[in-house]
């Protein structure tokens, strides 16, 4: 048995007059988190603090990294079970204990949170009765736990509403997860001051101790009244409905015991003592970590993600090459909005159309954006002035000269593409790399236009473009390592995640997304409610709903990807199977003249451009009065069942790499639910595993027809007791 102790991950200086500074440093990390090492080294120092409390005059907690603390040990929480859950819970408890020594000292304390300070290290924060932040890009503070399928497990709870109120705590803190820059953060209340470099964070800090010989927490002053009251009082009684309405609102009826157990937690707590809230807390918090849900979150949402940002689909062995200047084609909403996300990375660009009209109007949905942020203070003019001096607007293809990079946004139409890119290619630098912004053109069609297929590779932005964080990057057959490299980086130059898939029709999210478009319309033709239909897409947990993104799109759209995979795949000398959602669509566009919002009329009726609720024709032409009720649970797994099991078959087929694109690229792309953790973690989580969710499959597939029925991979993964992972 090993008993050498662990080296402490706190460090303890002590100043000639007395003041303690504790620096959080993990030897054993690169950032510092709230592992085992972390709460034993925390009860040492507590337990030295507590001696020493008569001869000390204040403490100083400030971190030695980067960041000031990481937060908890994800790969702890994914490991609790319910076997384990008692020695999670206490181990949570000893954190308590320790900072509520802390908080309890009876002399001043300060946190100078030097950097990132997210979930369990503003819980740390929190325990401080003085906040200095440093003001600098990466400085964020806050409670994320909740998108991680969490509740905040070291206090947090406890402590925001008895600074903030049950109201304000769950809005400003708790059920958003928001990570609030220091200005905002400042004037949230989140912290207390904001120093402008490190010297001033330690002097501020200092400042705070000298100024204090006795401090202690404003709940543990005799009388003290949390901020609105507690349920047992009218003023916040009266506030609760409207706030379990807005949660209900927000998840839609699907399965997220995370903000439910925060909201509960939160109104517990504030009924009670201050030690028994945080085993209110505690207990929450144990519950959802030996859910699968919580499991499926933080897979998809720290760990999966995490493997995609880091580089895990990028050719290694190749250096890294960052974008300088880049010509964006075509100034619609899509090339606008990728030329503000390059300007806004620091990037030049020159945004070509047509006319210079075009083009003007491109670089002014920038502008748009510049007016918003600088009004929200989310940036000074200044700053917004700077970003809008990157953006050349043009129509005279000489303004590209010298362009690194090409990114065609252009109508979806491979020879208007291949026009394009005829037109520059001759124009830019000679090695620019060649990008397509294409939702459904096979890349390797589109390489065809250019004089360097090596050089050319898909990249899928999504709509729009400044708020969604993904792009898809499509290596065609003869995109060269170095392309998909220089591509890589340059989405991670843009801030953006990307993922990387091989070439095919629609590639991943294009295909994947249709599948649950066709279910839902498939559902509407069978002669169900259309309303039920559109509640089951709530429940399941998609942000929006079927029938109104199938409009928002335009049902032209699919019909036209339909039939151009239709004509490949009866030229490759396969048979076409259509799909029952085929029929719908044509009688919507060919009979009615309903195609979409942008013509009008859809799926909804529409008022100045506004949704004003479910056509009333939907029932007349294709409900079946007949049916008994919808089954709302089959409905919804319908919908997440054809997508799921469309992921498989990328996989299988190669179209898909890895097993974290696909989770990540469903969450961040195509709006698969958040509580499954991705297409793929989804079957994983799913009740009995794979082998369950195969049987599910078997079932849905007798009931609704073969495009249920679970690929080769999928059987063979159930068989062997496997999961879908990449280790």
């Amino acid at each position: 048995m090993d008993i050498t102790p662990r080296p402490s991950t706190i460090r303890w200086e002590e100043s000639d007059d007395q003041v303690v500074t504790l620096v959080l440093d993990d030897p054993d990390q690169s950032v510092n988190t709230m592992n085992a090492a972390f709460v034993d080294s925390l009860d040492a120092v507590a337990a030295r603090l507590a001696e020493r409390r008569d001869d000390i005059r204040g403490v100083i907690v400030t971190s030695a990294k980067k960041s000031f603390f990481a937060g908890g040990d994800l790969h702890d929480l994914i490991s609790v079970t319910p076997e384990t859950a008692g020695a999670s819970f206490e181990a949570g408890m000893r954190v308590k204990r320790s900072l509520r020594l802390l908080e309890t000292l009876g002399k001043p304390v300060v946190a100078a949170i030097n950097g990132a300070a997210l979930g369990g290290g503003y819980e740390i924060a929190l325990a401080c009765h003085h906040r200095v932040v440093l003001d600098g890009p990466a400085t964020r503070v806050g409670l994320p736990e909740v998108t991680l399928g969490l509740l905040p497990g070291g206090g947090g709870v406890t402590r925001t509403v008895r600074m903030f109120g049950v109201v304000d705590a769950l809005r400003k803190v708790l059920l958003g997860g928001d990570r609030y820059g220091p200005a905002r953060a400042l004037e949230a209340g989140l912290v207390d001051e904001i120093a402008a470099g490190q010297d001033e964070l330690l002097a501020r800090a200092r400042a705070f101790v000298d100024a204090r010989p006795r401090c202690a927490q404003p709940w543990d002053a005799p009388g003290y009244r949390i901020p609105g009251g507690t349920p047992s009082e009218p003023e916040l009684a009266t506030r609760l409905p409207a706030l379990t309405a807005t949660l209900k609102r927000r998840t839609g009826g699907a399965p997220h015991p995370a903000p439910r157990g925060i909201l509960a937690a939160a109104v517990e707590s504030s009924q009670v003592d201050v030690d028994t809230a945080f085993v209110v807390e505690a207990r929450y918090l144990t519950e959802l970590v030996t859910g699968q849900i919580t499991k499926n979150m933080i897979q998809a949402f720290f760990f999966d993600l995490q493997a995609v940002n880091s580089g895990t689909g990028r050719p290694k062995g190749i250096e890294p090459r960052g974008a300088s200047r880049v010509a964006v084609l075509g100034a619609g909403m899509m090339g606008a909005g990728i030329a503000h996300s390059c300007a806004e990375a620091g990037i030049d660009v020159v945004l070509k159309d047509v006319s210079a009209e075009a083009a003007t109007r491109g670089r002014a949905w920038s502008e748009r954006l510049c007016d918003a942020a600088v009004a929200r203070g989310d940036a000074t003019r200044e700053k917004a002035d700077a970003l809008l001096g990157r953006i050349t607007a043009t129509a005279d293809v000489r303004d590209l000269a010298g362009c690194d990079v090409v990114i065609e946004a252009v109508f979806e139409d491979t020879d208007v593409k291949h026009a394009v890119f005829r037109e520059i290619q001759d124009v830019v630098a000679p090695d620019a790399l060649l990008c397509s912004n294409t939702s459904t053109l096979p890349i390797s069609v589109l390489a065809k236009g250019v004089e360097r297929p090596r050089d050319f590779v898909g990249l899928h932005f999504f709509s729009p473009v400044d708020r969604m964080p993904l792009v898809e990057i499509v290596k065609g057959g003869k995109t060269s390592d170095e392309a998909l490299a220089r591509a890589f980086d340059l989405v991670r130059q843009l801030g953006k995640t990307p993922i990387v898939v091989n070439d095919s029709r629609g590639f991943f999210t294009s295909r994947v997304i249709g599948r649950f478009l066709d279910e839902g319309v498939a559902m509407v033709g069978e002669g169900i409610e259309p309303a039920s239909v559109e509640q089951a897409a709530a429940q399941a947990g998609y942000p929006a709903k079927v029938l109104g993104l199938m409009d928002e799109l335009t049902l032209t759209l699919p019909r036209k990807i339909r039939e151009e995979t239709r004509r490949a795949v009866e030229a490759s000398g396969r048979r076409w199977r259509p799909h029952p959602a085929d029929a719908v669509v044509d009688r919507m566009i060919d009979e009615f003249g309903r195609p979409g919002r942008s013509g009008g009329a859809g799926f909804y009726d529409y008022v100045d451009g506004r949704r004003a609720g479910l056509w009333p024709g939907l029932r007349e032409h294709f409900t079946d009065p007949a049916l008994p009720p919808a089954d709302l649970t089959e409905a919804a797994e319908r919908m997440l069942f054809v997508e799921a099991l469309d992921a498989v078959r990328c996989l299988e087929e190669g179209v898909l790499v890895s097993v974290a694109d696909a989770n990540v690229g469903s969450l961040l792309g195509i709006g698969f639910p958040a509580w499954t953790g991705g297409v793929l973690q989804y079957i994983n989580g799913y009740e009995g595993g794979p082998p369950g969710f195969v049987a599910r499959a078997v079932e849905l597939a007798g009931k609704h027809g073969e495009r249920f029925a679970p690929p080769l991979l999928l059987l063979r993964k159930a068989e062997q007791g496997e999961t879908f992972t990449d280790s």
